[in-house]
């Protein structure tokens, strides 16, 4: 396993980070600990969650589930000191039995409307909540899960702030944000001598968004942009393989993170993926785990987050995969 510089601070992480979302619920303990476990024999060292997980895995739940398995792996491990171990906060929705429809499902729509933000006094009991359930004294980094835009950013950075200087926090990070809104972050940060982000979480693929998407949660090519002029922070690419869509066609019909994709230019880019995966024996969800992991300009740290053991052992082989200058052009170049 490789390692990379965290923004530039110094720390290193490794370059594959391993989500525990579904870790507790959707996967079973025992299958949870056998994942956490292998991934730290593999080398491996860079742990993400948040509070709000997996608050809608079944109805009247307030997430922590994850947290909390993840509290009892590192305590019977002993493996808080090799783990860098990043959690969120600010998602997680207003209690309510409305959040649950008629036939059990969530109702996101609401929840979205209600999330709990990121005003001072929030971020505070969630942080305290987070290392209760974690069983330890800090978390390496600290996410604003939602940008809200409702709070001012004064009073949430200034919260961040006193977490670090606390020492409850190591790091910062911002996820699901707008690149406007992490300029006017880090103008704030240096005029106010405060803690600035050292990462960015966003969802980022091999497919591109289409054209005319509003989305803020996933990156476009300004922020990439923006990212490559500042290498103090790190992207954290969540859904780096979209759940596994492109070694299946009928999957990729079927899917709805596909609607924000779907067009001429993924339909090539695809194309692309599949013969350069096929020049190379390995699988084009391997292939693609393999472009972010060669990523330079900017440096990308794919966050994979299986279901079961035997998916995480299939994204494994892009470890170890090659790619050429030719190979990286030609997908590069691909498109539209």
């Amino acid at each position: 396993m490789q390692t990379v510089e965290l923004g530039r601070t110094g720390r290193q992480v490794s370059r594959l980070a391993l989500g525990a979302m579904q870790m507790g619920n959707e996967t079973p303990e025992a299958e949870s600990i056998r994942i956490l476990d292998r991934y730290v024999e593999i080398g491996g060292s860079f742990i993400d969650t948040a509070d709000c997980y997996e608050w809608w895995a079944s109805p009247g739940s307030r997430g922590g589930e994850s947290e909390e398995l993840l509290g009892r792996w590192l305590r019977g491990s002993h493996r808080r000191d090799d783990v860098f171990l990043a959690t969120k906060g600010s998602a997680l929705p207003q209690p309510s039995p409305r959040l649950w429809q008629g036939d059990g499902s969530p109702d996101w729509d609401l929840a979205r409307r209600t999330f709990a933000g990121a005003g001072a006094g929030t971020l505070r009991a969630a942080l305290d909540g987070s290392l209760r359930r974690l069983g330890t004294d800090h978390v390496d980094l600290y996410y604003v899960h939602v940008d809200d835009r409702s709070t001012p950013l004064e009073e949430t950075l200034e919260a961040l702030d006193s977490f670090v200087r606390a020492g409850k926090v190591r790091y910062l990070g911002w996820s699901n944000v707008r690149t406007w809104r992490l300029e006017r972050i880090r103008q704030l940060c240096a005029r106010n001598g405060w803690a600035a982000p050292v990462a960015v979480q966003q969802q980022h693929t091999y497919l591109r968004p289409k054209a005319g998407l509003d989305h803020t949660s996933i990156v476009d090519a300004e922020q990439l942009d923006y990212l490559r002029e500042h290498d103090d922070l790190t992207l954290v690419a969540y859904s780096p393989i979209l759940k596994g869509v492109y070694d299946s066609a009928e999957k990729r019909a079927a899917h709805w993170m596909m609607e924000s994709y779907a067009g001429p230019d993924a339909d090539a880019r695809l194309a692309a993926v599949t013969s350069t995966a096929a020049e190379l024996g390995i699988t084009p969800n391997q292939l693609v785990l393999a472009w972010h992991l060669h990523a330079a300009d900017p440096v990308v740290v794919p966050l994979i987050g299986p279901r079961t053991p035997e998916q995480f052992e299939n994204v494994l082989p892009a470890l170890d995969v090659k790619l050429t200058g030719e190979q990286l052009d030609r997908l590069n170049a691909a498109g539209a």
